[in-house]
């Protein structure tokens, strides 16, 4: 079997150090939203605030409607990670009007990205490829095949849309509407795997985009007119654009921030490479490891990048992991 240090084992080797700022820190809550890369950072920061500063971490199980309303009804929890404005919409940006609650980073750089996508193999043969006219010019060498997002998602309509706007039809492009996205991520590792075409949507953070090495489709400029219409399922005239970065931040409720200077300064300094976080992803995925060993495996081996996050206790207490 293969296993790596763990977060157990780590937070026992070090806990006497941490236990120095205990009581400066006390509880603070955090929330864990319900998907992979999310819990991953949640993981990642429970380990430094209580091992780095003292704190007594509470993890509070959410996603993003349930985060933003509890933060504006309660004023809890203290910190949310990976939080998507654009998600939670109009309710968040009440909720960041109202005062309660500050923007620290982006934890995910440079954000949520999304975009039509092909191998890197097929690029690296007609490079041409790289952009939508050099598809549209040339169907045969992405096998005639759209692969769409499945049936119910966000990134549907638009993609439908964008199909309609580029007429891939009309250049010889099957518009294939996956009905998972389970079956979407296969077609893309089936294709991989025998070297063959793909050509569809996929965003990042994800595992596929860690495995696999796929270059991102020119769609030409971003049109936010564009792309906010191209969200209306009924438009009538598509126009095209390319997929914006969305924003992923982590927020923590304004009474932390004046409370807890030091650990609002770490939140504010943890952030990751949209990137490196799918290659996290995959490597969780490769070798079936938990959470806390794909934590502990990041800290294993990017301790030159976390430790300029730190604070000089906390670098202290820290000492063993980082020599």
């Amino acid at each position: 079997m293969k296993h790596f240090i763990c977060g157990a084992i780590l937070a026992a080797a070090l806990a006497p150090g941490a236990a120095l700022a205990a009581d400066d820190c006390g509880q603070v809550s955090i929330a864990e939203m319900n998907w992979a890369s999310a819990k991953i950072d949640v993981a990642v920061a429970k380990f430094l605030l209580e091992q780095g500063y003292g704190c007594d971490v509470k993890v509070v199980p959410s996603d993003t409607t349930p985060a933003v309303t509890s933060l504006a009804e309660n004023g809890e929890p203290d910190i949310v990670p990976e939080l998507w404005p654009n998600s939670a919409g109009e309710a968040y940006e009440k909720l960041k009007k109202s005062g309660k609650v500050v923007e620290l980073t982006s934890i995910l750089d440079p954000g949520g990205v999304e975009g039509w996508w092909i191998p890197a193999y097929t690029a690296e043969k007609h490079p041409e490829l790289k952009t939508i006219q050099g598809v549209l010019d040339n169907p045969d060498l992405v096998g005639d095949m759209f692969n769409n997002c499945p049936d119910g998602w966000g990134c549907r309509i638009v993609s439908d849309n964008l199909a309609r706007a580029f007429d891939l039809e009309g250049h010889g492009i099957k518009v294939f509407n996956h009905g998972s996205g389970e079956t979407l991520a296969t077609s893309m590792a089936s294709a991989y795997a025998d070297k063959k075409p793909w050509f569809g949507y996929y965003w990042a953070p994800t595992t596929p985009l860690g495995k696999f090495d796929m270059v991102k489709v020119d769609l030409g400029p971003y049109d936010k007119a564009a792309h906010d219409a191209n969200q209306n399922a009924d438009n009538p005239d598509p126009k095209p654009s390319a997929f914006p970065t969305a924003p992923i931040l982590t927020v923590a409720t304004k009474a932390f921030t004046e409370s807890h200077p030091e650990e609002t300064k770490l939140m504010s300094n943890l952030s990751f490479k949209t990137s490196q976080m799918s290659a996290l992803l995959a490597w969780q995925d490769k070798n079936n490891a938990t959470t806390d060993e794909t934590a502990a495996y990041y800290l294993k081996n990017n301790k030159d990048t976390w430790k300029t996050w730190l604070n000089e206790d906390a670098t202290k207490n820290l000492s063993k992991l980082l020599k």
